[in-house]
């Protein structure tokens, strides 16, 4: 991978950090340098200046041919520098003013009374400098020393010269103290803004890395809203997390409303269908319901149709009234609902429920006829009871309350059986998506239907433990009814 394919995070902490070194190599060199050349030319004039107060002292001593004096005065000196820390100065050496030496802190390799050519080869050409310097201060480079020559006046007349004896590193023991404190402190400095570098590049750009991620999901799962603690700010960053939020926003919107659209086109095509079939069924059903209700007024008296033809009629009335619950656009004719069409979905529901171990109890405080039709209900509050009996197997308990509340019916079928996986929910009202292996997956699809047919709604809760339907009808739309004289 490439340094500058790295991500963001990585980056921009790593450039920065980059430019922190450069940056403070840079400042901490310069000012090296910088220090370097002005420590030089201090120490230079600070020698110049030890120099000129030398020969203040020395010039009575030179005129009175004092060697003693002029001696133990350069000693003493380079005594009291040698204590120095900052001690650069190796000899001194006096000339008289034929430029032979007139005493010296080192006699054994600077004698007295010796040309200052015959002191070293190097001292060659000191004579013919001096000579052009006059009564100005030379600086001359011999080898591994730096000769600082001070001419000795006085009345302006030169007496003779002072030369100070330095090495040519004569300002590294100084030079190399700073050096050590420049790079301490630009250490310091770098471990300081190293991880303040590293924690802003980090922060500034986890945000950017989590909407680069965000974005990336874009196609492959709902976006989510990027948290507003990432960047709270009001700044480019801030506006351009705020659009994304509600990019997110309606994009989710526009998903959701596209499931929506394939959901409802999907029961209308499921609902065409069913349609369609129930026309079909309908036609030999009604032939059936007129043949049963000719053969009830013109048969001949007899115990075995007295018993069956009611069965039949029973039967064939319900089939037509759940063909009818299939009619999306039909409305069933039935008669009003009344307590008594609860209780008898109670006693049929008994047994089924005895079978399989099931404790129930019923809450109905329906009474009287409500605007309602009660096969439909009735259909309704069987596929949901027997769902419920079916949910909660051997040992559980249902729950089956039906109250009037505010003009509407209230129909609360609740088990503590098996519950309702998160994934099947939002299909669990489509045909063939039950749960049972045993079933075609319709009941709920029927029920659906009747509840939209009533102008009703649906709500339902599943949690492990704890599976409610609630279906609340509105009362009085007498369309419903069956006409008295039908």
């Amino acid at each position: 991978m490439r340094l500058f394919d790295l991500s963001l995070r990585h980056k921009l902490p790593l450039w920065g950090g980059i430019l922190i070194v450069i940056t403070a190599l840079t400042v901490a060199g310069s000012n090296i340098l910088l220090t370097r050349e002005n420590l030089k030319r201090n120490m230079l004039t600070r020698s110049e200046i030890l120099g000129h107060t030398l020969t203040q002292t020395l010039y009575t001593a030179i005129t009175q041919d004092d060697v003693w004096r002029a001696y133990e005065t350069l000693d003493a000196l380079k005594r009291s520098e040698l204590r120095h820390p900052g001690f650069q100065i190796e000899d001194f050496i006096l000339l008289d003013h034929d430029n032979q030496v007139f005493t010296s802190t080192l006699p054994e390799h600077y004698p007295l009374q010796i040309e200052l050519d015959a002191i070293d080869p190097g001292f060659l050409g000191l004579r013919e400098r001096l000579a052009a310097a006059g009564k100005n201060v030379l600086v001359h480079e011999i080898g591994d020393k730096l000769l600082l020559a001070v001419p000795v006046i006085a009345d302006n007349v030169k007496l003779g010269t002072l030369i100070l004896v330095h090495p040519t590193d004569y300002y590294l023991a100084s030079f190399t103290r700073i050096l050590k404190r420049t790079a301490w402190t630009t250490l310091v400095v770098m471990l300081i803004l190293l991880p303040i570098n590293w924690y802003w590049g980090r922060r500034m750009t986890a945000p950017l890395s989590l909407l680069a991620d965000r974005m990336g999901d874009l196609g492959k799962r709902p976006p989510e809203p990027i948290p507003r603690h990432m960047h709270a700010n009001r700044d480019e960053l801030g506006r351009l997390f705020a659009a994304f939020d509600r990019m997110s926003v309606e994009l989710e919107e526009k998903e959701r409303m596209k499931r929506e659209i394939v959901k409802s086109d999907r029961l209308a095509a499921l609902g065409r269908l069913s349609a369609g079939i129930a026309h079909e069924i309908n036609n030999p059903l009604g032939g059936l319901l007129t043949a049963l209700d000719t053969l009830k007024r013109h048969a001949s008296p007899d115990p075995v149709l007295t018993r069956v033809l009611p069965l039949l009629e029973r039967g064939l009335t319900q089939i037509r009234d759940v063909v009818a619950a299939l009619l999306v656009e039909a409305r069933a004719r039935s008669r009003p609902l009344t307590g008594q069409d609860i209780d008898d979905v109670h006693t049929l529901l008994g047994q089924e429920a005895h079978k399989r171990g099931v404790e129930t109890r019923w809450e109905n405080s329906v009474a009287g006829e409500i605007g309602l039709p009660a096969s439909l209900v009735r259909q309704i509050l069987i596929n949901l009871a027997l769902n419920a009996i079916q949910a909660a197997g051997e040992h559980g308990r249902v729950t089956i309350r039906t109250h009037l509340v505010e003009e509407h019916l209230v129909l609360d079928i609740h088990n503590d059986g098996q519950h309702i996986p998160p994934e099947l929910m939002e299909r669990l009202f489509e045909p063939f998506t039950g749960q049972r292996e045993d079933g075609m997956g319709l009941g709920l699809w029927i029920t659906h239907q009747i509840t939209r047919q009533l102008k009703g709604n649906i709500v339902v809760h599943s949690q492990p433990g704890d599976t409610r339907f609630c279906i609340t009808l509105p009362l009085g739309d007498e369309n419903w009814l069956a006409d008295a004289s039908a």
